[in-house]
């Protein structure tokens, strides 16, 4: 398939600022692969299509305030740094992007705040450079003054400016580990209480962690989607979600459901040779598109997603194009709500 393949029209699509409250009133649409059906249901029912024994995956990243808004010494211009990744803990290094990028040079210093500085120290891309914060204390510290001082990046299609309750509502109520800049938003869904009635049902619950960067939103460029190159992420998959996951693989009655977009990526970039799942640590570039055949997903809870998004791509590689491309015109017919703040599909 070709990127112009994944292009439709967005007129009227209801994109939402701000997600549905509580988080599991959101409208669920169930695609059942095989026999071709579509159901509407709301998010809280969604325990209804889980068996016990079945297990959900689900990306346990914690978005972090990356958006930070400053002054630059002497001439006290206006500048934002957006932190992309922490390259160094230890010399607190970061991989940022910077606006206005041409007038922020290496050697410069950055003032966030009252308390908090850094210089910059490379240039990485015409808008990219590396950073040190100066900060004399350990970076759990840093952490916190990071927090206080930045903004939750929302997503480059969101008009609305970050308002403080973003920090808790951009974000999975299984949000632990430090290090996305996006939020794996098909679990923005779960509740504790829906979490409870899965668990009480027998679901085993599997976590994995990926970094989520700003790649996600990045457009693909190229015709030949075998041309395209993801960014690279940092993801960790424990021996403990391997058995886990491997466990019920084996078990030939259950399924192993994906929470997201994310965590599919994560579990199918650490493949056996005898197609199970294997304890990982380091950075996957896997790009999921259409065909590619699934090893460890059996299920993908996932929202609707924009025209011509990586995101669009892999859950078409999940289901079949045509019919998925059915299911995106009955959401729309049916007010759907679309993108990161938008309404979930479960795809079995």
């Amino acid at each position: 398939m070709k990127l112009t393949d994944f292009k439709f029209d967005t007129e009227g699509l209801n994109i939402p600022e701000f997600g549905a409250e509580p988080r599991d009133s959101a409208k669920l649409m169930v695609i059942d692969r095989n026999k071709k059906t579509i159901t509407h249901e709301v998010f809280a029912d969604i325990h209804k299509y889980f068996n016990k024994g079945d297990c959900l995956v689900y990306n346990n990243t914690k978005v972090f305030p990356a958006r930070l808004k400053g002054r630059k010494e002497k001439t006290d211009a206006y500048i934002e740094v957006f932190l992309l990744r922490e390259l160094q803990p230890e010399n607190m290094l970061w991989d940022v992007l910077v606006e206005p990028a041409r007038k922020i040079r290496i050697g410069n210093k950055l003032y966030f705040g009252d308390e908090l500085v850094a210089e910059v120290v490379d240039n990485t891309t015409s808008r990219g450079r590396t950073i040190r914060f100066l900060y004399d204390g350990p970076n759990e510290e840093l952490y916190e003054k990071l927090d206080a001082v930045g903004e939750m990046p929302m997503p480059p299609y969101i008009s609305r400016e970050p308002v403080a309750n973003d920090k808790h509502r951009y974000q999975t109520i299984f949000a632990k580990e430090r290090g996305a800049v996006a939020a794996p938003t098909a679990t923005m869904h779960f509740t504790p209480e829906l979490v409870d009635k899965l668990t009480q049902k027998g679901v085993l619950m599997a976590p994995v962690t990926l970094h989520i960067g700003w790649g996600t939103f990045r457009a693909v460029e190229v015709e030949d989607l075998t041309k395209h190159r993801m960014d690279s992420e940092y993801f960790f998959i424990s021996e403990e979600t391997s058995e886990l996951i491997n466990q019920v693989r084996l078990s030939k009655t259950n399924k192993v459901v994906a929470g997201g977009t994310t965590a599919v990526r994560a579990i199918e970039s650490s493949i056996t040779a005898s197609g199970l799942l294997k304890p990982a640590v380091g950075w996957t570039d896997k790009f999921i598109y259409p065909p590619y055949d699934f090893k460890l997903t059996e299920g993908l809870i996932t929202n609707f997603h924009q025209p011509e998004s990586t995101l669009l791509m892999l859950a078409a590689a999940f289901c079949d194009f045509d019919f998925l491309m059915h299911a995106y015109d009955e959401a729309r017919k049916n007010d759907y709500r679309f993108l990161s703040f938008g309404d979930a599909m479960l795809i079995i």
